[in-house]
């Protein structure tokens, strides 16, 4: 697995990253032998960008991370990030938070639960729409003054936020949801990334499992899987959306490949400045992910893949409408 400059800071990272979300919450049941085995295998695979949050548990995912990192920080780049709030009465409940006391609470309290004394890149999870972004980037470059974080990262910030942001202090990652199906940030934020020398690192590259091809019905879901609630999976964006798939796992088999990997090879041949996360909690499907990385898609793939996915074409909004209202603010 290569190793690519993720931004211009000195930041540098396996260009296919692990989501490691799913292990603790969101997507059914934990299991956490096979998460552990999916961690160490990641690591003997070169995947060694790493991401998690406070509030993916909440706070359990970096405990489960934890027990990887005590033997075996020096392999992992790890983020991790602050700035969503969750109501420990009622984890549904959320709200946002981006003041210099709950950053800086917010990650003394992710190095005691990750057993570490530095964080790789430290993202704000959410823009905090009652604090002036230059005065949460403040408090996080202080955080890189005390020796706790090495670098800084947005995630589902617009462009204008981008550059407000950067001005205070050089941001190495902006991470924002995009896949085939999630692509409004090529029109201002990627290129807003590079001209600022940022890297983009593109969660849900899988739109959520969907363009893996194994999704067939709403009974593939656990009851808390929280994918039954998102709109693309819901009525007849159902429908529309799996006959979408359909056509790409056509294209998938022409190219001896899975459709993940079709997905994710079409990702990461948008740029070297791409660092895909896609998150899963099982060995199986890690190595997949990892090696989309050996398909390489010609022009002809590449247009292929837009006549029959273009920009748009997706059914149904990515979030529900709460969630929406906090993305590319």
């Amino acid at each position: 697995m290569k190793k690519l400059s993720l931004g211009t800071q000195g930041l540098f990272a396996s260009q296919i990253g692990l989501g490691c979300m799913g292990m603790s919450e969101f997507y059914g049941e934990a299991d956490e032998t096979e998460s552990l085995r999916t961690l160490h295998r990641a690591l003997e695979i070169g995947v060694n960008f790493w991401d998690t949050s406070d509030v993916y548990g909440p706070l359990t995912n970096e405990v489960l991370l934890s027990k990887i990192l005590k033997d075996r920080r020096n392999e992992v780049v790890l983020a991790t990030k602050f700035g969503i709030v969750r109501d420990p009465n009622n984890p549904s409940v959320r709200g946002f938070s981006g003041t210099p006391e709950y950053c800086q609470k917010s990650c003394e309290a992710s190095l005691k639960r990750l057993g570490i004394d530095v964080i790789d890149l430290y993202y704000l999870h959410r823009v905090d729409p009652n604090t002036p972004i230059e005065e949460t980037v403040g408090a996080m470059a202080d955080l890189v003054k005390q020796g706790k974080v090495r670098y800084l990262g947005l995630s589902e910030a617009s462009a204008q936020t981008l550059r407000k942001a950067n001005a205070v202090h050089p941001i190495s990652a902006l991470q924002t949801e995009y896949s085939l199906w999630s692509r409004d940030v090529e029109e201002e934020i990627i290129p807003t990334c590079r001209e600022l020398g940022i890297g983009f690192v593109p969660y849900s590259p899988l739109s959520r499992g969907f363009l893996s091809g194994e999704i067939k019905s709403m009974d593939d879901f656990a009851p808390n899987d929280f994918r039954r609630i998102s709109p693309r999976f819901q009525g007849e964006n159902f429908q529309k959306n799996l006959d979408l798939v359909e056509k790409i796992k056509h294209l998938a088999n022409e190219k001896n490949c899975t459709p993940s990997q079709l997905a994710l090879a079409w990702v990461s041949a948008q740029g070297e400045d791409m660092f895909p996360i896609p998150g899963t909690k099982r060995v199986k499907y890690l190595e997949e992910n990892a090696a989309s990385t050996e398909i390489k898609l010609s022009v002809e793939d590449l247009a292929a893949i837009e006549k029959i996915s273009p920009k748009g074409m997706v059914s149904g909004e990515r979030y529900g409408e709460m969630g929406m209202k906090f993305v590319n603010l």
